[in-house]
């Protein structure tokens, strides 16, 4: 297609003291399949909206593109999917069906109420859309949120095979891994451009990343050395400026003899010395600009309490039903001390209904047994937590938890400071999503059950919460479709 131009691109909301592009310049090929990486906050869904003139910025952005953004917002989804789509593009329904039958999604599905699909076949649908012509370039913002395991496997393979270019934001290492060929990273100050997927990225960031990390302890040393030698000359200029007057607290110490040489050769002194002390602090400073801006990703701490029980849970013959609807076949196993047994399956098999079950909040019909000690303490994330509201100090009071350690968890997690004095419901998404994931952590527990836990986080959350959990090993029961993420955790995979 040709190329988008970034040229001295700068911007940044008015919320926020730094700018999240700062004289910004890129170039990217239109024919490429590429994977937007950086932090939650540092502006990929932001730089979507840019690319699309949804707000003011300085700078120039050259293309002759027109843009097509997934998701697209639906204002009535009470209609029928048809006319769903019908409002938010035009197609024909021919070319519509082959993008569904690509996706594994029977075409029939496009004549029930949008609001009847589930999570995953709205997302393959707007999917399909995106991709009926070949006139608009897609950005896709976020497209496995709601996909089990098999459905972003699908999409994966859906977009392998696309011959035209994107670019695609997601948070799931192993999808970015097998559908882009190359990697733009948002870093602290700058945009940082590679050739290959995400694996690629990964391996040349850690070398890149080795390499500033020496030059940063060169660089510091010589700013400690500048710096101490302009706090002795600094002195030393200051003890020539006493000797002209003598030392007032000293009897008999005064200046002897000729008080005007001395007086001129101390100003003599004294102005080499201050431009001496002004300089070198100049060169520190200037040392200090080339100090390169590493993504430290710092340890999350975890408020695990082991049981003396060694068994946690036993479940055995397990059935969970709606009326007449079976969830799934009956089910058996075991949660041992240290295990982190890993529940998969499709969206829709049960895997949230089970974990609410063993909450004591499931509303069908269950039959089987489940055996587990009396006074056992459990740390919940829960898919749905909308509810979470208030300030964080009186969040933290209501879940009984250190009010330290929650906040620690927070910061570190990339909530910034500041975010600290806004209310839970007035926050965006991917912070709520944070302050969950810290209850949890700080909440003192037996056995830590989590539903779903990495939407809205980015990749070094997901590296940050794995680290913790190979390091404490916790007994948990986790539901969660990112492949990669439960292989690093899990001991233990139930498949309902």
């Amino acid at each position: 297609m040709g190329n988008i131009k970034i040229k001295n691109l700068s911007f940044g909301f008015d919320t926020q003291a730094t700018l999240l592009f700062d004289h910004t310049n890129l170039v990217i090929d239109t024919d490429w399949k590429l994977g937007l990486i950086g932090r939650n906050g540092r502006g990929k869904t932001t730089l979507l909206k840019l690319l699309q003139n949804d707000f003011s910025y300085q700078g120039t952005i050259e293309h002759t593109l027109d843009f097509v953004y997934f998701p697209q917002k639906v204002a009535d989804k009470s209609l029928l999917t048809h006319f769903v789509l019908e409002e938010l593009s035009e197609f024909e329904d021919w070319k519509l069906e082959r993008e569904l039958n690509l996706l594994k999604v029977d075409p029939e599905i496009v004549w029930r109420p949008f609001e009847s699909l589930s999570g995953g076949e709205q997302t393959k649908v707007l999917l399909a859309l995106l991709f009926v012509d070949d006139l608009h370039f897609p950005l896709i913002d976020e497209p496995t949120n709601h996909l089990d395991k098999v459905a972003r496997e699908q999409v994966a393979s859906y977009l392998q095979n696309k011959k035209q270019g994107f670019i695609l934001v997601s948070h799931d290492r192993r999808f970015v891994d097998e559908v882009v060929d190359h990697v733009l990273s948002i870093e602290k100050s700058q945009l940082i451009l590679y050739q290959g997927n995400f694996s690629v990225y990964e391996e040349q960031k850690k070398r890149r990343d080795s390499y500033e990390q020496e030059q940063n302890v060169k660089l510091k040393k010589e700013i400690g050395r500048l710096k101490q030698s302009s706090e002795e000359k600094a002195e030393w200029s200051r003890g020539r400026e006493r000797d002209k007057y003598g030392n007032p607290n000293v009897k008999g110490s005064g200046a002897i003899g000729d008080t005007g040489a001395i007086g001129a050769r101390a100003a003599r002194v004294m102005k080499r010395s201050k431009a001496m002390v002004n300089r070198m602090d100049r060169q520190a400073k200037e040392k200090e600009k080339l100090l390169h801006d590493i993504e430290y990703i710092d340890p999350l701490t975890m408020d695990f309490r082991p049981t003396h029980h060694k068994q946690l849970l036993k479940i055995e013959n397990l059935q969970l039903s709606y009326g007449e609807k079976k969830l799934f076949d009956p089910l058996s196993f075991e949660i041992n001390q240290k295990e982190r047994v890993v529940i998969q399956g499709a969206n829709g098999s049960g895997k949230s209904s089970l974990i609410q079950f063993l909450l004591g909040q499931f509303t069908g019909k269950s039959s089987g047994s489940v055996l587990r000690p009396q006074k056992l303490t459990i740390s919940y994330v829960r898919q749905n937590y909308e509810d979470n509201h208030g300030t964080l100090q009186k969040f933290s009071d209501k879940n009984h938890l250190s009010y330290q350690e929650f906040l620690n968890n927070l910061h570190k997690l990339g909530l910034e400071r500041k975010v600290f004095q806004t209310r839970i419901e007035d926050m965006s998404m991917g912070q709520r999503k944070r302050v969950e994931i810290a209850k949890s952590l700080a909440t003192p527990a037996e056995l830590y059950i989590w539903d779903e836990p990495l939407n809205y986080l980015d990749v070094f959350n997901q590296e940050q919460l794995e680290e913790v959990i190979q390091l404490v090993e916790p007994t948990m029961l986790v539901v969660e479709h990112d492949a990669q993420f439960l292989e690093n955790i899990g001991t233990k995979k139930i498949e309902l």
